[in-house]
């Protein structure tokens, strides 16, 4: 008979992979089954008399007059990149659209090319001035590379991705978004079992990294966010592992360095994350860390300088010229800040004109908050602030160069420092830099913050481990578990939705981005 611990140890072995095979099929089966559904609550009533016509959320949007071909594409998000991954393959150009009269004014314009097709139409494009070129305004690295395995389709099986798109986008969202995933919560559970120490604690946030995050939503939809979120992990990981060696191996380094850079080039503000892990090696041991992290830290952002390169003809991405020329073309969505300002054009999500401290509460706290949607986060809060008690010691060696050569640099409660500190940068990036407080758009959760999910995950172990020593604790994990669960499966049809704290708001009568602030 084995042991009590060895027991238990295997029994929560077995709960990871019943529950990490279920949250990895789930996210295969929104993919296989992916279809863009136009829903009749999101248009207008044909009459007036109409059920619903008289709701304060009243829709503005005209319904179809003729019926949309099937689609797997379901946002200017995704479309375009779709665009781009079809350009590159098809046309052997990052081009995806032209302006022959780019120099008029007004419209009516005669622009043609791939992004202005129904299945890959797009507000997320920009154009060249002196050209009148149309390009995606995603940073290229990550079409560039999934280009290759769609050429890679295209000569193997013959598959094209206008006759056969179901197919194509299946199988590169089956390996962009799910293999990564199924490896995601494997290193996952490896590092639960180190930052937990009870079977509750430990069960609970592992639940909470494979169902109770919109990871799992957003796994039907190419987006950049999944694959931030799933390398910023795989960054964190060799340095908390409990290897064979006490201290870090030039593999573990190197293989931290490129999963750091690569975040950072998925998700620009993860650029925080990179450099939290840098700082400290760089900071203990400079000379293993400039030998063998750097290097492939480097290694993705030189990809993604040349791709941005070899696209539109500079080393920034697009969204570097926010507000110039290239955004603000005729007839471009983002020059209806001009409108917005002069009163002209009703704001919509995109373009609200919320206080700091009124868009500060809904990213938090409000329709679109990390709290709200996931509360399960609020345990993970707990923890982190528990962590950062127990790491203080060790943060002091780190600080005073008193880390030995046979101990880490970074151990389980460094996890809840990383976390809050990284945190706290981000959210007072989205505070500060941001333009237009709109979200990420039409989206049903916080998606700029979803790189930062697995550390958030992580620290709500030794927080339900506490919690999991009384019923009423136990109970009360399981519900603030339950409603993250119910946010991410609100969105049954499109992640690109609004949440439903949103939705309900909006149909109370308490808010609504359809009509002005002031009507």
């Amino acid at each position: 008979m084995l042991p009590l611990a060895d027991t238990t140890t295997n029994l929560r072995r077995s709960v990871y992979l019943l529950v990490g095979a279920v949250a990895v099929f789930v996210m295969a089966a929104k993919i296989v089954g992916a279809e863009n559904v136009f829903e009749p609550s999101r248009y207008a009533p044909p009459t007036e008399s109409s059920f619903g016509a008289d709701r304060p959320d009243k829709p503005t949007r005209k319904w179809l007059d003729v019926r949309p071909e099937p689609s797997p594409f379901f946002s200017s998000n995704d479309k375009s990149r779709w665009a781009t991954i079809r350009a590159l393959v098809d046309d052997g150009t990052y081009v995806v659209g032209r302006r022959d009269d780019h120099n008029s004014p007004t419209p009516p314009f005669r622009d043609t090319g791939i992004i202005f097709e129904n299945d890959y139409q797009s507000l997320d494009k920009v154009m060249n001035p002196d050209t009148g070129e149309f390009y995606s305004s995603k940073p290229p690295l990550l079409s560039t590379v999934l280009a290759g395995e769609y050429w890679v389709l295209k000569r193997a099986f013959g598959w094209g991705i206008v006759r056969d798109k179901w197919l194509v986008v299946g199988a590169i969202l089956l390996t962009v978004n799910v293999l990564p995933f199924a490896l995601y919560l494997y290193l996952l559970a490896n590092l639960i079992e180190r930052c937990g120490t009870t079977d509750f604690g430990r069960l609970f946030a592992f639940t909470l990294g494979a169902v109770g995050t919109f990871l799992l939503t957003f796994g039907a939809t190419l987006n950049n966010h999944n694959p931030a979120a799933y390398c910023a992990l795989f960054a964190v990981y060799p340095l908390l592992r409990n290897g064979s060696s006490n201290t870090e191996s030039p593999g573990e380094l190197a293989v931290s360095g490129f999963f750091a850079g690569l975040t950072a080039c998925l998700d620009l503000p993860a650029a925080a994350l990179t450099a939290a892990l840098f700082a400290p090696l760089a900071w203990v041991r400079p000379g293993r860390t400039l030998l063998f992290f750097l290097p492939p830290l480097l290694i993705p952002i030189a990809g993604q300088f040349a791709c941005n390169y070899a696209a539109l003809g500079k080393l920034l991405p697009a969204y570097s010229d926010f507000g110039g020329p290239w955004y603000d073309y005729p007839g471009s969505h983002w020059k209806k800040w001009e409108l917005v300002k002069a009163g002209q054009f009703v704001p919509g999500i995109d373009f609200n004109q919320e206080r700091t401290g009124v868009y500060a509460f809904h990213l938090l706290l409000g329709h679109h908050g990390w709290f709200s949607l996931t509360p399960a986060f609020l345990l993970s809060l707990v923890g982190a602030v528990g962590l950062m008690k127990s790491a203080g010691r060790h943060v002091l060696n780190v600080l005073g160069r008193a880390v030995g050569s046979a101990e880490r640099v970074f151990t389980p409660a460094l996890v809840g420092p990383l976390t809050l500190a990284v945190s706290a940068v981000v959210f007072v990036f989205y505070l500060t830099r941001t333009q237009s407080y709109n979200y990420g758009g039409n989206t049903s959760g916080p998606r700029w913050l979803f790189w930062l999910i697995p550390l958030w995950v992580l620290c709500a172990a030794p927080a339900a481990d506490r919690i999991g020593r009384w019923r009423a604790g136990r109970v009360l994990a399981a519900f603030l578990l339950g409603m993250s669960v119910l946010s991410v499966f609100y969105p049954a049809w499109n992640p690109w939705r609004s949440p439903w704290i949103q939705q309900l708001c909006e149909r109370a009568g308490w808010m609504s981005y359809e009509v002005p602030p002031n009507k």
